[in-house]
């Protein structure tokens, strides 16, 4: 019975501590009811915000919600309501979306967004979005960004500079997030960053529709800085997260989230007129003057990679492809493009620099054979642009993409006409420095000096004296007889298969090539070095292997790891077997370098005799 009592007797008063947090809420507001709006204190704040978290917290979220529907306090939380923000997020992100008490918050927020004086609303909804951080970041958006939507139309004054400093806070709390790549993270959508991105643009589209509005009705009296903070939050989405997004089409995902956000980027840019100028005049928005200049070049680079970025999604992937004008030449094409492909070139991460290389693909297959001027090399980044290209093909660690950035500079070639492609072949013969590059251009040089030999085309830059510039370059050891061989044994493997090529097609007495007249200056820069660095060079490998066999006897293990030092590099550690294979490597190298050379300097010596010969 006393048990029973004391239970009869604590429910009565857990039942009055539970309703304090709303009788603490009822006073305040009798209290401010009777008040003028000019008469409130900050004491009438805090005491507001201290009771409104309370029922918050308490779980009395349905009576809060009816304090601030009640008529009679419409000027109260005008005024206060904005204090409620924080906790009110707080509390929508503990309830499960089952929960009633989770409803409730949801239309407190909206009642606010509707109720409170917008500034303060403005200023509290940005503070809450900008403290935010990691997992929360994407969540906290979403569900802020209605309310900021319905504040911001509310705005008279300086709505376009709080546009922006909206869509510029969210871009900024999202650009730290890694971006869904593989078509398992996009699905999934962890952090809901792609949700979030969606979402955005839809928050944007009153503010551009206000601007389409301004300017049909007036060409010149619009909201021109609304139209600026609208550009400058594009120019931010296609740095971030389009460049680095996935947007090929994937199987199994109906609507791509970003090719989705991406459309959404260029109807903007569409709407408020700015995307032909952005693609072919590179209009840039109106960046502030920065007097420290590393933030300068900062945002250059920022603009330059928006700018590659815009350029792929309409060329590559043909978002906005309705507004391109078809009048322009795929020449000017690739022009307008050059610099946009040099930026993502230079880049190293694969989902960035694949960008580049099919921006560059694409420009190139919309041209004909032999049709690019070789005045266009007179532009930098046509010079530029191949020596980026020659940089992914032997430094970059992703085969599929080396293997890619071959084929287009095959297909780079191909297009220009027999004068640029005399020009691109010493361009990359004086800057590649590497032997493989060297080679692959050598035999470009040679099906060029066929086709002059073989057709009766009107091609005079590979035949005569235009093709012994060239071969100046091709015949030639960059330091003499200490040249190393092996690491430039792909060049000289095309050297002497050019020569001997030359050699067999073109008779002395002909000579349509000039390499006649070149033998003498061949035979001193190229085949007398090359002789002589073999010598030294098969002299010093079978002097190391003859070493490596005897440190072997005296080691009982055949396994023992060791180290070895050729031509002045010192070898990755490997086993003594591993070493002797690399030795008997290079002697093979050697020795097939050799057998050519004896080859063309027989079919040489052939061709001299049977010259003089004819002539006694």
């Amino acid at each position: 019975m006393q048990e029973y009592g004391r239970s009869e007797f604590s429910m009565p008063e857990e039942q009055r501590q539970t309703t304090m947090a709303v009788d603490e809420l009822q006073a305040i507001i009798q209290r401010c009811q009777i008040l003028e709006e000019a008469d409130f204190k900050g004491e009438d704040f805090n005491l507001f915000q201290v009771a409104g978290q309370k029922c918050l917290e308490d779980g009395y979220a349905a009576q809060l919600l009816e304090v601030i529907q009640n008529e009679k306090n419409k000027v109260i939380i005008k005024n206060m309501g904005w204090n409620l923000i924080s906790p009110l997020v707080r509390c929508i992100f503990i309830y499960k979306k089952e929960d009633d008490k989770r409803e409730h918050c949801l239309k407190i927020l909206e009642k606010l967004a509707q109720l409170c004086n917008p500034k303060e609303l403005f200023l509290g909804l940005l503070e809450q979005i900008e403290q935010t951080s990691g997992e929360q970041v994407c969540r906290t958006v979403l569900l802020l960004l209605q309310p900021l939507q319905t504040v911001l139309l509310k705005l008279q004054n300086k709505k376009a500079y709080s546009v922006g400093l909206s869509l510029a806070m969210i871009m900024n709390q999202l650009t730290p997030l890694p971006v869904p790549y593989t078509k398992q993270q996009i699905q999934e959508d962890k952090l809901g960053l792609c949700q979030c991105c969606n979402a955005v643009v839809d928050f944007t589209k009153p503010f551009v529709n206000e601007v389409v509005k301004n300017m049909e009705k007036s060409s010149e009296y619009y909201d021109v800085e609304l139209k600026e903070e609208l550009l400058k939050f594009c120019m931010k989405s296609l740095k971030y997260p389009l460049l680095t997004a996935q947007l090929e089409e994937l199987e199994g995902i109906d609507e791509h989230p970003f090719r989705h956000f991406a459309a959404g980027i260029i109807d903007i840019l569409w709407d408020i007129k700015e995307l032909i100028p952005l693609v072919f005049l590179h209009r840039k928005s109106k960046n502030p003057e920065w007097e420290n200049q590393e933030f300068a070049d900062i945002e250059q680079k920022n603009t330059a990679d928006s700018l590659a970025c815009l350029s792929y999604l309409m060329v590559v992937q043909h978002f906005g492809i309705d507004c391109f004008p078809m009048v322009f030449s795929p020449s000017y094409l690739l022009q307008c493009n050059m610099t946009n492909i040099e930026v993502l070139l230079k880049r190293t991460e694969e989902s960035i620099l694949s960008k580049g290389l099919d921006l560059f693909e694409s420009c190139l297959l919309r041209m004909e054979d032999n049709s690019l001027l070789h005045q266009y090399l007179e532009f930098r980044d046509f010079i530029n642009v191949p020596q980026d290209l020659v940089k992914v093909m032997t430094l970059c660690p992703i085969e599929h993409l080396r293997k890619k950035s071959l084929n287009i500079l095959q297909l780079y070639i191909n297009k220009f006409d027999t004068e640029g492609k005399h020009t691109l072949f010493r361009c990359l013969l004086k800057t590649s420095n590497h032997a493989g590059v060297e080679g692959y251009v050598i035999k470009n040089i040679k099906d060029q000096i066929h086709l002059s030999l073989t057709k009766a085309c009107d091609n005079t830059w590979f035949i005569g004296h235009h093709l012994i510039s060239l071969l100046d370059l091709v015949f030639l050891l960059p330091e003499g007889a200490e040249t190393d061989l092996l690491q430039h044994s792909d060049k000289i493997m095309a050297s002497l298969n050019l020569l001997r090529y030359l050699v067999i097609k073109d008779c002395e007495s002909d000579n349509q090539t000039g390499v006649w007249t070149m033998i003498p200056r061949i035979e001193q820069n190229f085949l007398k070095p090359l002789h002589v660095g073999l010598n030294m060079s098969k002299a010093h490998y079978e002097a190391e292997i003859k070493n490596k066999k005897e440190n072997k006897k005296e080691v009982q293990s055949p396994n023992t790891v060791c180290s070895v030092t050729v031509s002045g590099e010192k070898m990755p550690a490997m086993t003594t077997e591993m070493q002797l294979q690399v030795l008997h490597s290079a002697l093979f190298t050697f020795d097939l370098i050799e057998s050519v050379l004896a080859r063309v300097e027989e079919l040489i010596e052939v061709k001299i005799k049977a010259v003089m010969d004819e002539n006694s």
